[in-house]
């Protein structure tokens, strides 16, 4: 479209597009089919996809959070401690299940990295425990990952192991180290019988397959075991557990739920979470209980050690010497210096566990493994209240470790709180050992009075109650270290967990909760009437083509002259050669409308002139001047025929004469007007061809011998016809406006440009169009605003040749094929 004669407001007003509703409501309806045939696609596709998915459960359990108190613990055996409370544990339980050592754990205790496979009826299905033989892995070996190992059971005895190999090396996994390795193997289908207990060794499965005890060997069924990569499974059950507080009044109870395609599997999961979990916290609660027995069981080693060899040099100095009655005197300054001894022994033991104490906090960084400071007869609160402390807050960041990367602001705090907590009981530690020591001063000075009144004595008594004194210190350590020792083991063996299961994970037949067929259903429903609809929607904003009536007397002032429907037949001679058709009918409907037009017009001639053009080729122009002749023609007016698209001649082949001399060689002056007139066979019809195509047809068109030619043929004749070049690609339409008394512009439905409609308007405002006319080709009857059905009228033949002359291309890529199909309902 040329849009260089347009001022500003007419090119606006040309790309305006208003949107009709209405007309794309209806066209929606008219393509109900496409709609249709769309949601069954889609429905089709959902249940394929329902069908095929497997069910999917979910099943929970609930746990419960106490603080248990061991009902042994006394002020002096305070070997358990509640580190952080209730809520403290609860927080911390809800971490420990998103671990992956926790996960670890359970993956490795449940062996869910092993997979029972039996063919279903679309997939491989997971049987896990019903499946008719089980495997014990050789753990030390690798095993063959993400591919499933065909399993046959021949009978009882025998089974075969089968696998088709496509390249030379498999990934593998040996589970006792998790280490991941590469096997070589043959290439192409592996297949071996075994015996039931037979050990198999082989580069990608090491293991022994046992048949279960009662288990029906069946005849069809193909089976499968597929191992998976550890770090994958855990990774994946850590990812999919879920623990929440069960309801907000009961926030230390707690719900453990799992989702997946197994129930047995999900269940024996949650069981196994909860047993690992009760387990774990068990051993954490035992941990202060544990390191004093440890503590214990080493001094209880070196008192023992030295009680012996007291007792050894006992029996010596008995069998070499004489035993003398001691004094009653020398006996109570004796059984008085015992006394001293057990206190100084029980003082250097507590002063021996500060200084053990404050070296180990001054070089380690893990400090839950201190002992009981009860162990060895401490009881400054300070020191009992920072131990369990510490010991709390390292606990607490060894699990944050699980959960949070290194470098994390948490750290950083809980650093500092167990930097402050460390930093005053290493002050209380200092404070406690200078109080001891102070008393070993006192005692070491009681001692050596009493020591001085046993100097008059004999050597031989001197050294028997030295040697007694040794043996009673050492005896007495060994009673204390053993009561203590007993203590702890009773703590320890009275602690329970402060998990409680209190709702096993347990299948009660609860029914699948995916997939979603109904929902899969309503979507496929939707996305099955949206998608065509919307491709509608947008085919429809980039049609930029006119369809009807309505659109061009919304467009356009310019009225309707008359409508001319679709009609296929050989030729475009149908007014003629089928006078009783409705499309001939159309044509005389066109002629009595003219008549109306040129008895308003001013002409002082005997003849009337009409101009017939269009935008571009295809759209009717030479089918409509033909017929506007030839009914003219019927009518007994004398009328010629005047083919003046000197550029694509077209006129003459539906008239079988040779378009060797026409019109252009009466312009250049090489024939006379009867020269290039020529006579139809249709009565009162005559014709002037284009002739032979001119380099200059603009030219010749301006000159004066046309304006001759028109003058003398409106003399002789009562209709002139002038069939001239599409208006929208030359500007020669133009030229010819000023002979014609009135103009007919064709618009094809379904064809014409919208934007066509308005650059004639614009003309015809502007003066440089009188008296035209829209004549509609390719028309539909359709009702409900022009957007239902078709209706018979029109014509079909020529518009493909004529088209080529100025559309060099007349195919179709498939995408406008598809378009062009939509735009058409």
């Amino acid at each position: 479209m040329n849009y260089n004669d347009l001022d500003e407001t007419e090119i606006n007003e040309v790309q305006r597009i208003s949107f009709d509703f209405k007309g794309l409501l209806f066209k929606i309806l008219g393509l109900w089919p496409i709609i249709v045939i769309s949601i069954l696609a889609a429905l089709s596709v959902a249940y394929y996809i329902n069908v095929r998915k497997q069910n999917i459960y979910r099943l929970d359990s609930l746990i419960t959070i106490n603080n248990d108190q061991n009902p042994f613990f006394t002020a002096n055996t305070s070997i358990s401690f509640n580190w952080g409370g209730v809520s403290g544990k609860v927080g911390s339980i809800i971490t420990e299940v998103k671990t992956r050592s926790h996960n670890e754990l359970v993956i490795d205790s449940l062996e869910y990295y092993k997979e029972y496979l039996k063919q279903g009826e679309y997939h491989l299905e997971d049987i896990y425990t019903k499946a008719p033989f089980e495997i014990n892995l050789d753990k030390s070996r690798p095993q063959m990952l993400g591919r499933p190992i065909q399993i046959k059971i021949i009978d009882e005895s025998k089974y075969e192991l089968s696998y088709e190999f496509e390249s030379e090396s498999v990934g593998s996994q040996i589970y006792k180290t998790k280490e991941k390795t590469t096997v070589r193997v043959k290439v192409g289908k592996f297949s071996q019988t075994y015996r039931f207990g037979e050990i198999v060794n082989l580069p990608f499965f090491n293991g022994i397959v046992i048949l279960k005890s009662g288990a029906t060997v069946p005849s069809t069924d193909d089976f499968y075991v597929r191992f998976l990569n550890f770090d994958s499974v855990v990774n994946t059950y850590k990812n999919g557990i879920v623990i929440v507080p069960s309801s907000r009044d009961a926030s230390s109870v707690l719900r453990l739920s799992l989702v997946g395609l197994n129930k047995s599997k999900i269940v024996d999961f949650l069981n196994a979470t909860s047993a690992i979990l009760r387990k774990t916290e068990l051993n954490r609660k035992n941990l202060y209980a544990t390191n004093t027995i440890k503590f214990i069981d080493s001094s209880l080693r070196v008192v023992n050690d030295s009680l012996k060899n007291v007792t050894n040099e006992m029996n010596n100095f008995i069998k070499t010497n004489k035993v003398y009655d001691v004094k009653e005197e020398i006996t109570q300054y004796s059984e008085q210096l015992k006394e001293y001894d057990q206190e100084k022994l029980i003082e250097e033991s507590k002063l021996n566990y500060l200084n053990s104490l404050e070296d180990y906090l001054r070089t380690k960084t893990d400090y839950s493994q201190i002992a009981a400071p009860t162990s060895v007869g401490i009881e400054e609160a300070n020191i009992l209240s920072g131990v369990t402390k510490i010991i709390a807050l390292s606990i607490e960041r060894r699990n944050l470790e699980y959960s949070t990367k290194e470098g994390s602001i948490l750290f950083d705090e809980l650093d500092r709180r167990i930097d402050t907590e460390k930093s005053v009981l290493l002050e209380s530690i200092s404070v406690t050992k200078g109080s001891i020591s102070r008393q070993l001063n006192t005692l070491n000075r009681k001692i050596s009075e009493l020591e001085s009144k046993l100097i008059g004595l004999p050597k031989d008594q001197q050294e028997y109650l030295k040697i007694q004194r040794k043996l009673d210190l050492s005896s007495e350590a060994f009673e204390i270290y053993k009561a203590k020792r007993g203590e702890a083991a009773i703590v320890k063996a009275a602690n329970v967990s402060d998990i409680t299961v209190i709702d096993e994970a347990k299948d009660i037949g609860d029914g699948p909760i995916g997939p979603k067929t109904s929902l899969n259903y309503m979507m496929a429903l939707l996305v099955g009437f949206f998608a065509p609809v919307f491709l509608i929607f947008i085919f429809y904003l980039s049609d930029n083509k006119i369809h009807s009536a309505d659109e061009v007397t919304k467009m356009s002032k310019i009225p309707i002259l008359g409508l001319i429907g679709k009609y296929s037949y050989e030729n475009n001679l149908v007014a003629y050669e089928k006078p009783k058709s409705a499309v001939a009918e159309s044509f005389r409907a066109v002629r009595s409308s003219l008549q109306f037009i040129f008895k308003n017009s001013v002409s002082t001639t005997r003849a009337n002139t009409l101009l017939v053009t269009s935008s571009v080729s295809g759209e009717g122009k030479t089918y409509a001047s033909i017929n506007i002749a030839t009914v003219y023609a019927m009518s007994g007016k004398k009328t010629i025929l005047l083919g003046l698209d000197l550029r694509k001649p077209k006129i003459f082949g539906d008239f079988k004469i040779a378009n060797e001399e026409g019109i252009v060689n009466y312009l250049i002056g090489d024939s006379t007007l009867d020269e290039i007139k020529t006579s139809t066979h249709i009565e009162n019809l005559d014709l002037i061809i284009s002739g032979p195509i001119p380099p200059n047809p603009s030219e010749l068109l301006m000159g004066q011998r046309l304006k001759e030619l028109i003058a003398t043929l409106k003399d002789e004749y009562d209709m002139i016809i002038l069939d001239t070049p599409p208006l929208g690609l030359v500007a020669d339409a133009l030229e010819l406006v000023e002979y014609a008394d009135a103009s007919i512009f064709m618009v094809r439905l379904d064809y014409t440009k919208k934007g066509m409609l308005q650059l004639v308007d614009s003309k015809y405002k502007r003066g440089e169009l009188k008296n035209i006319s829209y004549l509609l080709n390719f028309y539909r009857y359709k009702n409900s605003h022009n957007y239902s059905y078709g209706y018979g009228y029109g014509y079909g033949y020529g518009y493909g040749v004529y088209g080529n002359a100025y559309h060099e291309r007349d195919t179709y890529s498939r995408w406008e094929k598809i378009k062009r199909f939509f735009k058409r309902k």
